[in-house]
């Protein structure tokens, strides 16, 4: 195992726009690390250069005490899994796996011993003998890990290893990464545009736009604690709802105007909104609660029409159409409302996130939460009245 160290480490092709802006990581060892993002950010072209299979324009990059700037990537100690499996084909999964130790010259009984240890790991000990093109996608890409996992890297890559698989196979998969990481302990790094794989992956997560980092932290801290518009909305299934409003404060009294509604507002952790100010206000669709009656004065809520009700199981999402905006609340699938149906969308103020229109950042962030963090929740609802409403198809 090893740590990974990147100092104002940069990318730029041919002197055009900079793929990856200088940025300062530090990676601990036996950390399970997942960059996260949508194309284009520069998470594959980060992983590529701490395989070595791109040059860094500037910076350093260290694994372990070294700095690894020009050591060509078969000296690195690092073991990369692509999305695309990269299988021999002609080759059984035995040969496969046990590709990278013969060009080692490591003996023929300590290669059979290795491959047959790494392959019980991951379930293919029935599929040594198989050929590629006989296999699923979920047993290729763990031939593939397991071919990456016999040199004993002192570091894993992964880049979007999941990508080609079907839901049922990724979460599989996920499982299966997972369980070999808490058993290994190795240093990884695992790229993805997937922020459910980050979330149930990582030990730390960062997300990254436009070449640089947006946020890292846990995947707890970047779900309840989103420092910027980009954050909150890309971080959590489903999607945050947003709205507009405009802050009014008069003397000690502060509240937020959305949709003709004002909200009050209190606390120390709102004392940087200004009078006037332009916001955008969040909120999980499950810290929403439905309720059918109308909400008592000074609650946070809004009053709507469902237009879409999405049953999932145990919970679905009920979307409302408000004043022109479309917010969705995540409730339980008991007792639903019908479409068309007026209901009233309410949520506590703790949990409400506030961005400048402006500059992005989360105006309510420093003491939205105690050192220790409440557990996730979602608002008790009033019971919605018979009338308007059916019950839940499960």
């Amino acid at each position: 195992m090893a740590n990974i160290t990147c100092k104002a480490l940069s990318k730029q092709y041919d002197g055009g726009a900079p793929v990856l802006h200088p940025l300062d990581l530090q990676i601990d060892e036996g950390e399970f690390v997942v960059l996260l993002g949508p194309s284009g950010c520069g998470k594959s072209t980060m992983l590529r250069m701490i395989a070595g299979l791109e040059e860094i324009s500037g910076g350093d990059l260290m694994i372990g005490d070294a700095v690894v700037n020009a050591v060509p990537a078969r000296e690195r100690n690092v073991a990369m899994v692509f999305q695309n499996y990269a299988l021999y084909p002609h080759m059984s999964v035995y040969d496969n796996i046990a590709f990278g130790l013969r060009r080692l010259h490591t003996p023929k009984d300590e290669i059979d011993r290795r491959v047959r240890e790494v392959a019980a790991m991951l379930n293919l000990d029935a599929l040594l003998e198989r050929k590629p093109r006989a296999m699923s996608g979920g047993q290729q890409q763990r031939a593939a890990i397991a071919r990456a996992m016999i040199k004993t890297p002192a570091v894993f890559l992964f880049d979007e290893p999941l990508s080609n698989l079907d839901a049922k196979l990724r979460a599989q998969l996920r499982t299966d990464i997972k369980r070999l990481h808490q058993r290994l302990k190795t240093t990884t790094v695992y790229v993805t545009h997937d922020q459910l794989e980050a979330m149930t992956l990582a030990d730390r997560v960062i997300l990254m736009r436009g070449g640089r980092i947006e946020q890292e932290g846990t995947p707890t801290e970047l779900y309840r604690r989103p420092r910027t518009l980009f954050a909150a909305g890309f971080i959590g299934t489903p999607a945050m709802n947003f709205i507009d409003g405009v802050v009014e404060r008069s003397g000690e009294a502060l509240s937020v105007r959305v949709k003709g509604e004002a909200w009050p507002l209190h606390g120390p952790r709102f004392g940087r909104l200004q009078d006037a100010q332009a916001v955008r206000l969040a909120i999980r669709p499950n810290y929403v609660g439905l309720t059918e009656g109308a909400s008592p004065p000074g609650a946070l809520a809004l009053r709507g029409t469902v237009e879409l009700v999405e049953v999932l199981g145990a919970e679905a999402l009920v979307t409302v159409e408000c004043a022109g905006e479309r917010l969705a609340a995540l409730v339980p699938s008991a007792r639903l409302p019908a479409p068309g149906a007026s209901v009233t969308l309410e949520f506590g103020m703790q949990d409400l996130h506030v961005f400048d229109t402006k500059t992005e950042e989360n105006l309510a962030l420093e003491l939205q939460y105690d050192t220790a963090d409440p557990p996730l929740r979602t608002p008790a609802a009033r019971p919605m009245a018979k009338a308007g409403v059916h019950q839940g198809a499960i």
